[in-house]
Order: C-alpha cells, then structure tokens, then sequence
C-alpha cells in the first residue's frame, strides 16, 4: 500500500484535501470518486515530501554554476538544514530523510556528503556522530543539539530550532557583508586615486612649474618627498605591506593576538556597538535553543562561547562557567563581567528563578536581533561617511599642495 496526498473538490464544489491509502493511482481516484470526491491533484506522499524538502530550501540554496561550487559553503549548510527540518517534521525516517535531501543537491560536494551521512547512518552510527566526523562543516553547535535530539527522541524539534539558529545567524552574516561592501569600495578607490596623485599627476604638475622645490611651501616640499619615494621605491613598500600584512594575520591566528584584536574591536566607537550587539543575540538565541532542548547549563555555556565572536567575550563566558560549578547562579557573574546589558542579566536571572530560561531568551532573543540590526544599519550610515571625509581630507591637502607653488609664484614668492 502505499499513501497518496491528494486535492480535489466534493460534491458540494468545496475544496477538499488529505492522505489516501491505494496499492496504486488508479484505485486511490476510484476510492475518492466513491466518497464523493473529484481529484484534481494526486501525488504519492514520497514525491510530496520531496517537493516540500525542495521548497523550504532558503534562497540561500546552493546553485550548480556557484563560484563556491568546489567546497561547502554556510550557506549550503543552512539550506541543508532548513530541507532535513521540513523533512523530519513530515514524519520521514531520518536515513529516508538525507536520502531525498541527497537527491536535490546539485554541488556534487554537498551530495557526497550526505551520501557519506547515509552511508554511516545506515552502518548504525547516530547522526550526531556522523556529523562529528566533519568538524570544518558541522559546529560543536550543530553536533550538540543533534545529539540531544536522538538522545531525548526530539530530533525534529531539534533541527527546527537549529535551522532557525542558522538562519539568523546567515542573516547576520549577510548584513554585516553588506554593511562592509561599500566601505571597503570607498576604501580602495580613495587608496588608488591618492597612489596614483602622487605618483603621476602631483609630479608632472609641479615639474611644468619649474624653479626650485626648496623654495616651495612646506606642504609641497613634503608630499614631493613622498612622491619621489614611492617612486623610487614603490616596490619595497609593497614588499613591506605584504610582510607585516603576513606577520599581522600570523599575530591574529595566535591566543594572545586574537584576544588583543577582539579586545580592540569592542572599544571602537559604533563598531564595538555592532559586535556586541550581534554577540548578545547570538547568545540569547543560542543559549534558548540549547536549554529549550534539554542540554544542561554547564555544557551549553561550552557551545555558546564558540558562537559569540568574540574571543574576549567569549572568556568572559568560561570565567561564568567556572562559578556556575561552584554553585552560582549565571545572572550573578554575567552581570559582574560588565560586557553583557543589564536586560540579559535580568532575563537571565528571572528565567533561572523561574525556570523558563529556555522561553525568556527565545523570545528575547528577537529584541536583541532587532537591536543588532538598528546597530548595523546605524554603523552602515556612519562608517562610509568618515571614510569619505578622511579621504576627502587627504586629497583636499593634495591638492592644496600643489596649488600652493601656482599662488606663490603668481605673488612673486619663488624664483625662476
């Protein structure tokens, strides 16, 4: 037997719809026909689902000319995740589930990995350690609740809330990509166009004005020394930017220079607005999902510090961890560490009382988003404009410079 999602109309001329039971097409329509119901679309429940795995796909879904096609991208993961979320909440076995996710793929990566999932899955390995096999594509996030949701037989509850997690998270992501396009456009543009000043047209205007550099305003003088190193040597300076450029990166990568760098980050004006703004909603949505899905407090607070960002922050919650095993409550050494605002802590603190902490942050958390999105939008508006300002500072001084001998010799202030 197998079952058959159908609709149709009824005698009446209502719509009608549901689930049929038929060994085949031509007696599920037979079957309807006798209730008193004319099919108008017949689909085998299998196909049916297939369909819905292929529509909740995001608009985020991978695409098989995608520059990115040769690797797994976070993208294709939240895509990924979304399709296995509508598919387990379908009722669908899970093997069953990332078979039919394997067949819409078109980035061969991808497929071979749920092939791979399937494979293991079907050797009786659990999903979560499966997916622990691939740390670069699966977080200690996504492992963790899978797990949870096997262990405690939630595993649809589970993947929605993670598909929702990712979701905004890959908002967030887009957001702050996009707030940074047109800066670093600015950025670029205004770095070429003082290079090529300097190098080609500063030089050329001030040698058809002759006479002695030394009699030339300061500012002239200056910028022509800068003009004729770059010049001269250009070569080295590139060599030097790409030297310490390697060494800064080398720095970062490192413990102590990651925690310098995000130290820095979170005392930039507007910007530290922005990262800790994010930070906060990642840990108001993660620690919710987490504790919605029964994982204890300790082991989540683990998973929430890989989430933040933040390497700083993300201290600031393993110092929290450490009192919480001495018996304090989270609120108490959140609100001591002076990173997080006080609407978390209170959040925190009722729902640990109460004991509804999963609930109070969920539904926090999108007050939070909302506040990182006004902050991103607020740096979008602010940013670009100082960019523009500096930039137009450096050339308005290039310019001045040049214009300088051009008044001067119309005074009678340089020689021929």
């Amino acid at each position: 037997m197998a079952e058959f999602v159908y609709k149709g109309v009824n005698k009446g001329g209502q719509s009608v719809s549901g689930v049929v039971e038929a060994v085949d097409r031509r007696k599920a329509v037979a079957d309807l026909a006798a209730q008193g119901h004319f099919v108008s679309e017949l689909i085998e429940k299998a196909g049916a689902i297939r369909e819905a795995v292929a529509a909740a796909a995001p608009s985020v879904s991978t695409r098989k000319f995608s520059l990115a096609s040769n690797r797994i991208t976070s993208k294709d993961i939240v895509a990924m995740t979304a399709q296995l979320s509508t598919a387990l909440r379908t009722g669908l076995p899970i093997l069953n589930a990332i078979q039919i996710i394997a067949e819409q793929q078109n980035k061969p990566p991808l497929k071979k990995l749920l092939l791979d999932l399937a494979e293991a899955v079907r050797a009786g390995d659990s999903l979560s350690e499966a997916m622990a096999e691939y740390p670069r594509v699966f977080s200690k996030l996504f492992v963790s609740m899978v797990q949870v949701g096997e262990t405690g037989g939630i595993l649809d509850q589970t993947i929605h809330q993670l598909s929702k997690l990712l979701l905004r998270e890959q908002k967030t992501k887009t957001n702050m990509k996009n707030a940074l396009v047109y800066p670093s456009l600015v950025l670029v543009a205004g770095i070429i166009s003082v290079i090529i000043m300097l190098t080609a047209v500063f030089p050329k205007m001030i040698d058809t004005l002759g006479g002695s550099v030394a009699l030339m305003p300061w500012p002239t003088r200056m910028l022509m020394a800068l003009s004729n190193f770059l010049i001269d040597f250009g070569w080295l300076v590139a060599v030097l930017v790409g030297i310490l450029g390697y060494l800064f990166v080398k720095w970062k990568r490192s413990e102590s220079g990651r925690l310098a760098w995000d130290t820095g980050l979170l005392k930039v004006p507007i910007l530290g607005n922005v990262l800790r703004a994010i930070a906060v909603g990642r840990f108001a949505r993660t620690l919710g999902a987490l504790a919605k899905s029964g994982i204890n407090i300790l082991p989540a607070l683990g998973v929430v510090r890989d989430t933040l960002g933040n390497e700083l922050l993300g201290r600031k919650i393993d110092e929290v961890a450490e009192k919480v095993k001495t018996g304090e409550p989270v609120a108490t050494p959140l609100a001591t560490s002076g990173l997080f605002p006080p609407l978390l802590v209170q959040i925190v603190n009722i729902g640990e009382q109460t004991g509804t902490i999963d609930e109070l942050l969920l539904n926090a958390a999108d007050t939070f988003d909302d506040e990182a999105d006004t902050a991103i939008t607020r740096f979008m508006a602010v940013f670009p404009a100082l960019l523009i300002m500096i930039l137009a500072v450096v050339i308005g001084f290039i310019i001045v410079a040049t214009l300088l001998p051009i008044m001067s010799m119309d005074l009678g202030g340089i020689g021929g």
